[in-house]
């Protein structure tokens, strides 16, 4: 009797511990967040508060590429992106991108012993089961809220290509420009104003129809970025296959990403997402 009592407490723990690893429900979102230049911390802070908190979606945050994939994504409704298409196994050519590092002057790196050598190449993360994954997700009814840095990922994979509608040319450092509202009548653009933020001008080329596009940047002193002026498209939004998608520019600092204007987009956009409005 005791041994029956004891492998039922074994089965019952066992049980207990499966429900508790594996039985969690998934939040609403699905967020893969975070690069190089991109901390995670400032990037899970502000949209927990823009999404989170004051949109009311529940968001699971990611920092590891490999868990977006056709199983990770099972179970949500909306995908939000910000990043870059590159990690760096092999190390930083440099500590560049350490911002404590540079604002104390870059001092010359002493170590002892000897740091070893290491290649610091940067690696293009995206696989094409990844990029099928992201284009079925939204082919079967998911939203994609695509921000800032992640036309950066297009160059390497057509299907993710495909569903963001753009690829990047690259930005100038970071200043001040304007975001222009160019269609007013869209339900992520509703009652939302032209604002300015300091922040990274990412310049692209958008290549879905011109009708779908929301905002454009615009730097107001004129400054440009190489040969492709000082404007470029900033926002669009459109429906594909059974879901839809939104890709929103700003999005390098904190700041902007909580400019109140900016705050209005990222709210209309999950709505508009989810079907919400």
């Amino acid at each position: 009797m005791s041994e029956i009592t004891r492998r039922s407490a074994i089965w019952s723990l066992a049980a207990l511990s499966g429900g508790l690893l594996h039985g969690r429900e998934k939040a609403t979102a699905f967020a893969l967040i975070g690069d190089r230049y991109h901390n995670s911390d400032y990037i899970r802070i502000a949209l927990g508060k823009t999404i989170g908190k004051d949109a009311g979606v529940s968001i699971d945050f990611y920092d590891e590429v490999k868990f977006l994939d056709a199983e990770g994504l099972l179970g949500y409704k909306l995908l939000i992106v910000l990043r870059d298409g590159m990690t760096w196994p092999d190390g930083y050519t440099d500590e560049s991108s350490n911002a404590g590092y540079v604002r104390t002057g870059s001092p010359k790196i002493v170590s002892d012993p000897p740091l070893p050598k290491w290649e610091g190449k940067a690696h293009y993360w995206i696989t094409p089961a990844q990029g099928k994954a992201v284009k079925d997700f939204v082919n079967a009814g998911g939203g994609v809220l695509f921000l800032h840095n992640v036309t950066y990922i297009s160059p390497h994979n057509d299907d993710f290509r495909d569903v963001l509608g753009a690829v990047t040319q690259g930005h100038p450092p970071i200043r001040s420009f304007k975001v222009k509202v160019v269609n007013g009548e869209h339900p992520i653009t509703r009652g939302v104003k032209d604002f300015i933020v300091t922040d990274e001008q990412h310049f692209m080329t958008y290549q879905k129809d011109p009708k779908h596009l929301l905002l454009q940047s615009v730097n107001e002193d004129g400054l440009t970025y190489r040969d492709l002026g000082a404007s470029s498209a900033a926002g669009w939004a459109y429906d594909y296959g059974k879901g839809r998608v939104c890709y929103l520019a700003p999005g390098h600092m904190i700041s902007a990403l909580w400019n109140p204007e900016y705050e209005k987009l990222q709210k209309n956009a999950v709505r508009w997402l989810l079907r919400q409005s």
